[in-house]
């Protein structure tokens, strides 16, 4: 029996599922205490079924991002940190954007947010429940607490035809922490403008037996709102026209929500005589709370007097207009289990099911449904929204010899199910009823936000199967080779087929060229094929409110629209893709290395929210016909369709060099990414302003530099962050503006004190020279300083402190 130290490493290792043989693994670990500086690295597991490898060794690139390097940065989600350490990794924040201020969007290679798959020990992670920008349904990596974290690889590589669909850009590993002992940790901090408090607690506890391991986690965040706002030139007429009026100022509020959240993780496994059960888990439950657009009682149709309710005075309850309050209550959970060989063999297997759940539940307060009049009341529950996954796996790899190899060959095939269900549940009567005071044009529904209505609930499945053969062969001690398969099959599309091939030279121990060509896809989810709903706007020219519905592209109103000349409404199709990488690995016995990669991706059929539909009378009275809920207002129609067409080309460059400074030792990392993305075809290539709003959205140039100077009790780290020039736009109901915004650079800077073997104590801040962008001038109207569009913090300066407990 392997020792539980052994036992430990050797989970990690095989943590992704890779079907390794437990026990060959926890060699391949013990042998890394030798003098081999190359197998000292820290082995990944992320984008191989073979024998154990590192960065160096591995076919296609993989970050490797620490717990330490984890811990250095103030936010509680995972994603604002793969942001800040990985450069062609980005998030934005969006504010007042629905449901995306909470469940962010995060993209890999500026591709979409559910081009990356994510998978937690190896494990596909179920997606949110929310659909963001162009529909797009990601994973939450917010809902993982980042004290539960052992490391995170990032494979920059298309893996479909290894892990399946939605691996188009690449897939971010996390793997949970399995170590022995107490920690807990405390941190309080906020922006230098005196607001965004945030206070984190965590705490784990670790228990390593002669069989096993079992580590528990969890983590509170209590985040309050930040505002870069001014106030609004029609809030300033507003109060000069009527001075007895108390004018809020600002009227709302752009900046991050106010939100509370507890995250939990679970991590364990028990050796048996030749094999292993293993479980882990994730639950979290939160709420946030954010501003809407405000109402002007002069100009919105709200206000007003009716003729069939006289009672109704919505100047009474807001007399200076509101701001609707938004918010979501969420609750997600995650549960794999699963069985695996833990012996020397040449045959190993991991079979596994893993079931997880995502519910958002919306609400809003501080507003009103006026064509309910004076019935209507002032919060509402708009309506429930949960995403559901479960998946059963059988991995199984033999390690063959063969006489013109120079090492085993790993042959290794599988087959997985999964089904996944979409469920949207209605509101109450008021977020969606069209009242008595609508045929006097008094909008319908919840303003801002109206409730999800009976007929837009309801539930959609779809169910999938697929088979793999995946081969790893060293072909002679400098030339390796991979090649993989996979089969996929939907009911609601039918089947996808996706192969990758894969090598890699060793030119010298220090140096090595790799390349892999592969093609990917990403399956429509139930939740873009079948869901509805309608959202409201505030047009920046008029700051008039509009109304628009997304309706499902297989459906009545489809057909109603597709009635017109030279429009069709089609069925949504799989996102297909072609990728192809070239690049270089490179390390010495000094401590510098460095990796240098090329890319190409070509991706057809992709998703998008297809250009809105204004709609005539006859066609909304034809919508009223069909029940559709709040056809009276609705201005405008549109529906998800694969749209267009795009080729992204970059280059990713890493380099690490650690070194002895005087009495201690300095490592340096420094990452840059050039990424530029073309639309090359689709609805999007005819549509000068479409193409150029997605073309220039992001920077094409990213990079961060990070030095760590360990000396005595002391860590003390500095980081540089440059963004590119990037284009943002004001989306409207008629069209787009655009804004230019030139390159940005922030600083990070952190000291750790080692205060005892038990305690230490760190100071940091981010952007710590309080640097903000220049500000968004076709903006201004609303009351917005920066652009919510931005691909960094826009808050400014931000410090902290934090302690950490260890026994």
């Amino acid at each position: 029996m392997t020792s539980s130290i052994s036992l430990r490493k050797a989970l990690v290792l095989t943590a992704s599922g890779a079907a390794l043989c437990l026990g060959h693994a926890a060699h391949a670990q013990i042998t890394a205490d030798q003098d081999d500086t190359k197998i000292q690295q820290t082995v990944i597991v992320t984008g191989t079924r073979g024998a154990p490898r590192t960065a160096f060794d591995s076919l296609a690139p993989v970050d490797v991002i620490s717990d330490s390097a984890i811990d250095l940065t103030a936010s509680d989600e995972v994603m604002d940190t793969l942001s800040q350490l990985v450069p062609s990794f980005n998030v934005k924040r969006l504010p007042m954007a629905d449901g995306q201020v909470f469940v962010r969007p995060a993209t890999l290679r500026s591709l979409s947010p559910d081009h990356t798959l994510v998978l937690v020990n190896g494990k596909r992670r179920h997606r949110s429940a929310m659909l963001g920008g162009n529909g797009a349904q990601s994973a939450d990596l917010a809902q993982i607490p980042s004290y539960a974290i052992k490391q995170i690889e990032v494979l920059r590589d298309g893996a479909s035809a290894q892990y399946g669909s939605d691996a188009i850009a690449g897939v971010i590993n996390i793997i949970l922490d399995d170590q022995a002992g107490f920690n807990a940790f405390a941190q309080a901090g906020q922006y230098y403008e005196g607001d965004g408090e945030q206070y984190r607690l965590g705490v784990q506890q670790g228990f390593v037996f002669d069989n096993g391991f079992l580590n528990l986690s969890g983590e509170y965040t209590d985040a309050q709102p930040t505002s870069r706002s001014r106030q609004r030139a029609d809030a300033i007429a507003l109060q000069e026209a009527i001075p007895e009026l108390n004018v809020p100022n600002p009227v709302q509020n752009w900046g991050q929500p106010e939100r509370q959240a507890y995250r939990f993780a679970l991590n364990g496994a028990y050796e048996l005589d030749r094999s292993e059960a293993y479980v882990f888990s994730t639950y979290g439950f939160g709420s946030g709370v954010t501003d809407f657009n405000w109402r002007n009682p002069l100009t919105t149709s709200a206000f007003g007097e009716s003729a069939i309710d006289p009672d109704y005075d919505l100047s009474e309850t807001f007399p200076t207009g509101f701001s609707p309050r938004f918010g979501q209550d969420d609750n997600d959970f995650a549960l794999t289990g699963g069985y695996r060989s833990n012996n020397d063999g040449r045959f190993s297997y991991d079979l596994s099911a893993g079931y997880g759940r995502n519910q958002i539940e919306y609400f809003m307060y501080n507003s009103i449904n006026a064509s309910l009049g004076s019935a209507s009341p002032t919060s509402f529950d708009i309506g429930t929204l949960t995403q559901s996954e479960l998946t059963f796996n059988a991995d199984f790899a033999y390690r063959a010899t063969l006489d013109f190899l120079a090492e085993d060959m790993t042959f290794a095939f599988g087959a997985e199910q999964r089904t996944e269900e979409y469920e949207i549940g209605a509101g109450e009567y008021a977020s969606f009823a069209i009242g008595p005071l609508a045929p006097e044009g008094f909008p319908s529904g919840s303003n801002g936000f109206p409730g999800f209505s009976p007929e837009q609930s309801g539930s959609s499945d779809q169910t999938s199967y697929a088979a793999y053969v995946d081969v790893e062969a060293p072909i002679t001690d400098r030339w390796t080779v991979g090649a993989a398969v996979r089969f996929e099959d939907f009911s609601e599309f039918g089947n996808d087929t996706n192969g990758k091939l894969s090598t890699r030279y060793e030119v010298s121990p220090n140096l090595a060229l790799r390349a892999t060509a592969s093609t990917g896809f990403r399956a429509p989810t139930p939740g873009q094929l079948f869901s509805e709903r309608t959202s409201q706007g505030l047009d920046t020219t008029t700051l008039n409110i509009f109304t628009r519905g997304r309706y499902s592209p297989q459906g009545p109103i489809a057909d109603v629209i597709s009635l017109r000349d030279g429009v069709d409404i089609l069925p949504l199709q799989p996102e297909e893709s072609e990728n192809l990488t070239a690049g270089l690995a490179w390390n010495s016995s000094t401590g510098l290395s460095a990796t240098l990669d090329v890319y190409q991706i070509d991706v057809t059929n992709r998703l998008s929210t297809s250009a809105a539909f204004s709609l005539t009378d006859e066609e909304r009275a034809e919508l009223a016909a069909l029940g559709v809920a709040g056809a009276d207002t609705i201005t405008a129609v549109n529906f998800f369709q694969n749209d267009f067409d795009t080729r992204t080309k970059g280059v990713d460059l890493v380099l690490t060099y650690k070194y002895e400074v005087g009495p201690g030792e300095m490592n340096l990392t420094g990452a840059y990414n050039y990424n530029k993305t073309e639309v090359t075809g689709g609805d999007f290539a005819a549509n000068e302003t479409a193409a150029d709003r997605f073309e220039k959205g992001l920077p094409e140039h990213t990079g961060n530099l990070q030095a760590t100077y360990t000396v005595g009790n002391w860590d003390v780290f500095g980081r540089m962050r440059y963004y590119g020039e990037w284009r943002d736009y004001s989306g409207n109901s008629d069209g787009d503006i655009f804004q230019d915004f030139g390159a940005m650079v922030l600083f990070d800077l952190g000291a750790t004190y080692q205060v005892n073997d038990n305690m230490k104590v760190r100071v940091g801040a981010e952007n710590v020279f309080d640097q903000y962008p220049d500000e968004a001038t076709y903006q201004a109207s609303r009351g917005l300083i920066y652009s919510r569009n931005a691909p960094y913090d826009t808050d400014g300066g931000q410090y902290y402190v934090r302690l950490d407990f260890s026994f």
